[in-house]
């Protein structure tokens, strides 16, 4: 950063750190002994597809890399658009498979990045529940390498539980790298998996 930047405030933008996605774990163990959420085995990438033959490639590769346990009674990857045209992989495992999860998270993450199409990864999330039924997710922001707690209201409608979000985020703060702008805590509604 230059001296320019520095008098003008300009910053630069923080590199995506798919590692982080690591620290799930950790941070799953402090939401259940902190407010009853455990994990539910799903979890889901976000990306902005791309028409071409190169990108539709780079997808069955993923998507052949994550099924590739199906044989052995595994839970194929599924597909899915949502409202806004962007794609979603949708990954299952047992709730007591959470670093698993996360494995895959992280190298459908990985592979896309790797095959140049970082631009196009949004976002990935983990999902939760608590014993009264409230929905919970950890998104990862891919762009700004950080996290934010998103919980929709329980009994659908397009309505946040924004004080249970602060709660969880003030509760995660030594476990995951958390995304100060509340104005980027995006709703992903209708997020495959949650």
């Amino acid at each position: 950063m230059g001296f320019l930047d520095t008098l003008f405030g300009r910053t630069k933008p923080v590199k995506p750190d798919l590692d982080q996605l690591f620290g799930l774990p950790s941070a799953a163990l402090t939401l259940e002994a902190g407010a009853g959420f455990t994990p539910t085995g799903l979890g889901s990438v976000c990306f902005a597809a791309v028409e071409g033959g190169a990108f539709g490639q780079v997808e069955q590769q993923v998507r052949a890399l994550l099924d590739a346990d199906t044989e052995r009674g595994g839970v194929p990857v599924e597909a899915s658009k949502d409202g806004y045209g962007y794609s979603w992989l949708l990954a299952r495992h047992t709730p007591e498979e959470l670093p698993e999860l996360v494995n895959d998270l992280h190298a459908v993450n990985s592979e896309l990045e790797a095959n140049g199409f970082g631009p196009q990864l949004l976002c990935s999330l983990v999902a939760f529940r608590n014993g009264e039924g409230q929905s919970l997710a950890l998104v990862y922001l891919y762009k700004r390498g950080t996290f934010y707690p998103f919980a929709p209201m329980p009994g659908g409608g397009e309505r946040r539980n924004s004080p249970l979000e602060l709660q969880i985020n003030a509760m995660l703060g030594n476990d995951l790298r958390l995304e100060k702008d509340l104005s980027r805590w995006f709703p992903v509604w209708g997020a495959p998996g949650l």
